[in-house]
């Protein structure tokens, strides 16, 4: 087993061993009028006052957010490691498409998609293996189509990993996040960060990007 392999494979596990729990946290971040719902809000206005089109949410859990950009008005759907995870999306949300995958080897065309959203989902990936997926996310999307990251911020240290509830998890500083993606040929037209609410212990940073 590779290295990559060995750290997808054990991201997978751990969720699918809490898929239940996890589905059961309140998410109220998601609702309007907060600030996590309006960045969801203007990336779905940004996909849909271009023509609309296809969009996926990599690493959805249980669905919300990809259920958050179907009431949004757009063809959303939703991947995820963890078969546990898709078993419970797909229960909750029936009308919605869901599959098991991997955002660093997508089973998708080139140039396919409007619109990519990755919630906190590559918070696992170990920074030497980040590049691999912007890449992917470069190569799956349409000119002019957008990505949207949510990740939790370093507030001003270097990467940093920390004791995530699940796995291992890294914050990251947003400067260098927006970097990485600016070479796989990304362009930033803006960024947000969030102080930590109720019962959060970090910085949450967010990142809406332009494929070139």
């Amino acid at each position: 087993m590779t290295e990559t392999s060995s750290y997808l494979s054990e991201t997978a596990d751990a969720y699918d061993a809490i898929a239940t729990v996890y589905a059961d946290l309140p998410r109220d971040d998601l609702r309007a009028p907060s600030l996590d719902h309006a960045w969801i809000a203007a990336f779905a206005g940004k996909v849909r006052a271009e023509g609309g089109g296809a969009v996926a949410e990599f690493g959805c859990g249980p669905g919300p957010v990809t259920a958050l950009l179907r009431d949004l008005g757009l063809d959303a759907f939703g991947v995820d490691v963890s078969p546990a995870m898709i078993d419970l999306a797909r229960e909750a949300y029936p009308d919605i498409r869901f599959e098991v995958g991997s955002a660093q080897a997508l089973d998708l065309p080139g140039e396919e998609l409007r619109g990519i959203v990755s919630w906190y989902s590559l918070i696992h990936t170990p920074p030497p293996e980040l590049p691999p997926y912007f890449a992917e996310f470069h190569r799956a999307l349409s000119p002019g189509g957008h990505l949207l990251l949510a990740f939790f911020e370093a507030e001003g240290a270097p990467v940093t990993p920390f004791d995530h509830k699940v796995t291992t998890a890294y914050r990251w500083p947003t400067d260098e996040l927006a970097a990485l993606a600016r070479r796989a040929g990304f362009t930033e037209l803006g960024r947000m960060l969030r102080e930590p609410g109720e019962g959060e212990r970090f910085r949450r940073g967010h990142l809406l990007m332009r494929r070139d």
